[in-house]
């Protein structure tokens, strides 16, 4: 799993790739945090994530409520399949209160 992000006009984008399971939740948990941290709005690209699990999930959970703690603004954006097939597994669409986009990950 790799954590990456850009800066622009006092907006972060992070892009997430890779699994974001059990195994990732540690180091993904510190590292989302700062990128939450470090600015007003955050954008988190998920068009990437290969693989997500509840342990995941949750680690997107508690950004989001993180977010809203500290108000700031946070967008999940580009959900990959892995994603939304978790989302819908727990029917937590309403939850995120993001627009729920396919990345084009294959297509056909």
């Amino acid at each position: 799993m790799t954590i990456t992000s850009t800066v622009q006009h006092n907006r972060r984008s992070v892009f997430i790739s890779g699994p974001l399971t059990i195994y990732e939740a540690l180091e993904s948990k510190s590292a989302l945090l700062e990128e939450l941290d470090a600015d007003s709005v955050l954008d988190v690209d998920l068009s990437e994530v290969s693989e997500l699990d509840t342990a995941g999930l949750q680690l997107l959970l508690m950004l989001k409520l993180e977010a809203q703690r500290t108000d700031k603004r946070l967008h999940f954006i580009g959900h990959s399949r892995a994603v939304l097939r978790v989302i819908d597994l727990y029917n937590l669409a309403g939850v995120f209160g993001d627009p729920v986009v396919f990345s084009g990950e294959g297509k056909r």
